[in-house]
């Protein structure tokens, strides 16, 4: 895979769930069989926020060259999905999520794997 189609991917996901969690945090919530209020509004709208800042990054970023730059932004992505992965796993795990809870565990497996290739092939290029 490209890393421009992995940054294309990544914004889109980004775009499909960031405007749900800003504007309808309770359905999205509620169709993950989780409890609503107003300490997880909040929440899903901080995360919204920031899934918004990320389909930005990504969008923009996608046909950045080899660069300074672009290590960073790999190295950002990278980490900020594999953190998102074990605590959603934590979470998922520990029965705080339904079923459909899995596929966001396997969105953010997806990204730190893509990502994680991307920043070992950027170290191999010094």
């Amino acid at each position: 895979m490209k890393f421009k189609t992995l940054m294309i991917i990544k914004a889109i996901v980004c775009l499909g769930f960031g405007p749900l969690l800003l504007f309808l945090p309770a359905q999205l919530l509620n169709l993950l069989g989780t409890t609503y209020g107003p300490g997880a509004a909040l929440t899903a709208r901080e995360y919204g926020a920031a899934l918004m800042g990320n389909m930005m990054l990504t969008w923009f970023a996608r046909n950045v060259g080899k660069s300074i730059a672009r290590k960073a932004i790999i190295l950002h992505l990278f980490v900020y999905d594999a953190i998102a992965l074990i605590a959603t796993l934590i979470i998922q795990l520990s029965g705080g999520l339904n079923a459909l809870g899995w596929s966001i565990v396997f969105v953010y497996f997806f990204f730190t794997i893509g990502f994680g290739y991307f920043l070992i092939q950027e170290n191999k290029t010094k």
